[in-house]
């Protein structure tokens, strides 16, 4: 019985050195490439939905301040998300370009749509492959209304409020003309940041965006065609382009994203743990979102 405890202790010791040792590189990977001589370019992956920006506001940071790195390319594959959010990214951006006079340039993937194009508007140029979809300038905000079902299962939506406006957008009943035009407001609001952020990144009139910015999607051909971009072109394009803007000679060695060097680690771990409830419906009832539907 020793014996085989022995030898457990044994195996979870070994496994827990294993897991160590790859926490470790894992943590150091982008470090070492850093430490790496010559001029570089970091990309920066905006993928999915836009929500908890905070790990791309901190790379962002990071490569803003690493003097070795001449360059950010900013990778967007994402429909948009959280309005909130989405300013976060844009304005760390703007903040790392004005501050610390680094080279930014967007390189839209398959779909780089209303959040993702906000942040796009604050680089200094704008790739996209003909076919990506872009654009869908605009706000939404939504929500499911389940007043009929709780009224179908015979169950009541007990609200005790401070003000009149206190739950607009109470998922279990209808808006009332006024929580309406409430509600549009702050959209109209938030739209227009939308509006003035595309028409000062782009060097557009105000009125010349409005004009584009009805929700609809373009191609990035016909994004093109409307200034909304500045070039056709992939991830590489892009590279070449930031290094070339910022004054890089030859090939520029590349940066990636700390979390591409911890797939061995996330086959291990997982790269996402599993959330309780009272975390993933924290949210608020109702969204503002920069977001293509």
């Amino acid at each position: 019985m020793l014996r085989w405890m022995a030898v457990g202790g044994a195996a979870l010791l070994a496994f827990v050195v294993v897991v160590l040792v790859l926490v470790f590189y894992s943590i150091r990977g982008v470090e070492s490439d850093l430490a790496l001589g010559g001029d570089k370019v970091a990309v920066v992956d905006v993928i999915g939905e836009i929500r908890d920006t905070s790990n791309i506001v901190e790379e962002i940071q990071k490569y803003g301040k690493e003097d070795s790195v001449r360059a950010i390319v900013i990778r967007l594959n994402t429909p948009g998300g959280s309005a909130a959010a989405t300013q976060e990214v844009f304005s760390e951006i703007k903040r790392v370009r004005e501050e610390k006079k680094k080279v930014v340039v967007a390189s839209i993937a398959s779909v780089g749509a209303s959040g993702g194009y906000y942040i796009a508007c604050a680089t200094q140029q704008i790739f996209a492959n003909p076919s990506s979809i872009t654009g869908s300038i605009g706000a939404i905000a939504q929500w499911t209304n389940y007043g009929e079902l709780l009224r179908w299962a015979k169950m009541k939506d007990v609200v005790i409020k401070s003000g009149a406006f206190k739950d607009a957008g109470n998922p279990a009943r209808d808006l009332t003309p006024e929580e309406r035009a409430y509600i549009q407001g702050v959209i109209e609001d938030i739209y227009g940041h939308f509006v003035t952020a595309v028409a000062e990144g782009r060097k557009m009139k105000v009125e010349e965006v409005r004009k584009l910015a009805d929700g609809k999607v373009f191609t990035g051909t016909q994004a093109l065609q409307n200034h909304l971009v500045d070039r056709l072109g992939n991830l590489p394009d892009a590279i070449r382009e930031a290094a070339k803007l910022a004054g890089i000679k030859g090939e520029p060695r590349v940066v990636h994203p700390s979390r591409e060097r911890r797939s061995l680690l996330d086959w291990l771990i997982g790269d996402k743990l599993p959330l309780p409830p009272v975390v993933r419906n924290s949210e608020a009832p109702v969204q503002f979102q920069y977001l293509w539907k």
